[in-house]
């Protein structure tokens, strides 16, 4: 049930035909993790308390630096050496009060994976670094949660959901991370943030679009992008949309598969 102030706090929700009152009580009662507090996580975040998402659990063992606040928009001044979770946690309990936080101020690691993740509905992985990002594929997998992950470059983007677990509507099983990018590139081929820079902004587009596409995964309306990729290009302001599919290859949900839990991880 929604309480008289819930109701009229998500009143521009409500009165849409594909949310209404019974799509806000499903985000009320669902649980999304957000791994990472950083560029892409802080407006994820931001935007998943403001709509009412029931329960909010962010993972993040790192502390706001000043040169963290040109992008990270859930972060202050004053927050400056404080831990992430606890600054991202306080901002959202002044934004709704209705939301019920979990800070973990802890690396996700092979360790903590599996317990992490299972306790939520929903993942989305806004980390900066491609071993965290196969780490949490592969856990989603295991755990047979749906993953919102996005990735940023200097002036790029990209995003997707994974349902790596389940079946499309042809009854074949949906594509993993894997089958979009089989390994990571090797150590030292991607230049870091501090080396190369990133636009503050372009994070918040898709930090944002983390969070709608989970909203939309909760409440079930539109088309997911479950086997499409969208590649944004902040040079020329363009979307593109990249349609892949599961690889009988990949070593997730393929033919034959060989990952059967997260041991090969380091």
């Amino acid at each position: 049930m929604l309480s008289a102030d819930e109701l009229e706090r998500y009143a521009r929700h409500i009165v849409m035909r594909d949310i209404g009152g019974q799509g806000q009580a499903a985000l009320k009662a669902a649980t999304v993790l957000v791994i990472g507090a950083g560029g892409l996580g802080a407006p994820a975040l931001m935007y998943l308390a403001a709509a009412g998402v029931g329960t909010i659990g962010v993972v993040d063992d790192d502390t706001v630096s000043l040169s963290n606040l040109q992008r990270q928009v859930i972060h202050t001044t004053p927050d400056v050496g404080h831990p992430k979770v606890e600054s991202a946690a306080a901002r959202m309990r002044a934004l709704n009060p209705h939301v019920a936080l979990q800070p973990h101020p802890v690396r996700i690691t092979v360790a903590n994976a599996m317990e992490l993740i299972g306790g939520y509905d929903i993942v989305i992985d806004g980390s900066d670094n491609f071993s965290t990002r196969y780490l949490v594929s592969d856990a989603c997998y295991l755990a047979r949660k749906p993953l919102v992950t996005a990735s940023l470059g200097v002036f790029d983007g990209a995003i997707t959901t994974i349902r790596a677990h389940e079946k499309n509507a042809a009854g074949e099983l949906n594509p993993t991370y894997r089958c979009l990018f089989p390994e990571p590139p090797p150590p030292g081929t991607v230049p870091s943030c501090e080396e190369a820079g990133i636009l503050g902004a372009l994070a918040g587009v898709l930090g944002s679009m983390t969070a709608l596409e989970a909203i939309r995964e909760i409440v079930g309306f539109g088309e997911g992008l479950v086997g499409r990729l969208v590649m944004i290009d902040a040079r020329s302001m363009r979307f593109e949309t990249l349609r892949y599919a599961r690889d009988p290859a990949n070593p997730l949900n393929g033919d034959s598969p060989t990952i059967r839990d997260l041991s090969g991880h380091k």
